[in-house]
């Protein structure tokens, strides 16, 4: 028998929880990392299955959560896929990542929202300027390879 597809607001807060205790660079709770992306694929028209992905978009990479659980989780086979597109491997060339978000339908819309937070001049204005430099150009490269204008 196959467990009921879990609901956003189960998604969310099993993306809250795997995240507990995490601050992003700004020293912020990296969970409004994770709300502010799903807002950004919602305000950009994404469905519910990239919303959930825009949840879970780090839960992997930062291993919070592991593949092993995304394989199991009760979630829709495209919203696995795009969470996976998303998840950056270690010593994984740019170009390579972008073509697998580039691949995979519906994970650009996640990772636009993403580059979208991350870039946030507001965001990126606490940090020392190497590192806000570092990462304005990390983002804009990331865009250009995706295609994505500002």
């Amino acid at each position: 028998m196959t467990a009921p597809p879990l609901s956003l607001a189960e998604v969310a807060a099993l993306a809250r929880a795997a995240h507990a205790g995490q601050t992003d660079k700004a020293g912020r709770p990296y969970a409004e990392h994770l709300q502010a992306v799903a807002d950004g694929v919602r305000a950009r028209g994404g469905d519910e299955e990239q919303i959930a992905a825009a949840w879970l978009h780090d839960a992997v990479e930062d291993d919070a959560l592991s593949q092993r659980w995304l394989r199991e989780a009760a979630l829709s086979r495209r919203t696995k896929d795009i969470v996976l597109a998303v998840t950056k491997r270690a010593g994984e060339p740019a170009e390579a990542y972008a073509e697998r978000v580039l691949a995979t339908p519906g994970a650009l819309l996640v990772k636009e929202a993403d580059l979208a937070h991350n870039a946030d001049p507001v965001r990126l204005a606490v940090l020392d300027e190497a590192t806000r430099v570092r990462l304005t150009e990390k983002y804009a490269r990331m865009r250009a390879l995706l295609g994505l204008r500002r």
